[in-house]
């Protein structure tokens, strides 16, 4: 685990439910988990060295959240060009990901034409409001406040077979 203090431990309980409308910083976890790969739970870490999992399988209220800001985090890292796209790929249809090669190489060719370098961006998660407007489906909003500006992510969730995966993803 890193000695960062912003870093969100999702396997360990929290004494309450976390509060949505109070902004945290967090740092985007990895995804992990599925029949062949280590979830982070396993003694030592797992395969990240105790990197938080994005596993995406719960049903309530608060895991559904949890999963939206972790992958709305790894979104805007692969838009930052921090973060492998292939990383994030079991966790959205194929249209969302084709767009997302699109976002990801003209991103690239603006921090190419710049000059910028390819920084790890530090956001803090603010609102995260969801609703379920059909049974196996979940949209939500998520606040994220950078330090140039705020944006907000939705994220329309699709259950398949025991996981969620997005099949929208919209920065705005």
């Amino acid at each position: 685990m890193s000695l960062s203090p912003t870093l969100v431990d999702l396997d360990r309980p929290s004494p309450g439910l976390p509060s949505h409308s109070e902004p945290r910083q967090v740092d985007a976890p990895r995804p992990l988990g599925g029949p062949d790969q280590p979830t982070g739970k396993e003694p030592g870490g797992g395969a990240f060295g105790g990197d938080v999992a994005l596993t995406g399988c719960g049903d309530s209220v608060e895991s559904t959240a949890t999963f939206l800001e972790s992958l709305t985090l790894c979104v805007m890292e692969v838009l930052a060009g921090v973060r492998d796209l292939d990383q994030v790929a079991r966790w959205v249809s194929d249209d969302v990901y084709r767009h997302l090669t699109q976002r990801v190489v003209l991103s690239a060719r603006a921090r190419q034409v710049k000059g910028d370098r390819t920084i790890r961006p530090t956001f803090t998660i603010g609102r995260t409001v969801q609703s379920e407007p059909a049974p196996g489906v979940v949209e939500g909003v998520v606040i994220v406040h950078g330090k140039a500006r705020s944006r907000a992510v939705a994220l329309r969730l699709e259950r398949l077979n025991s996981r969620w995966r997005a099949s929208a993803i919209n920065v705005l």
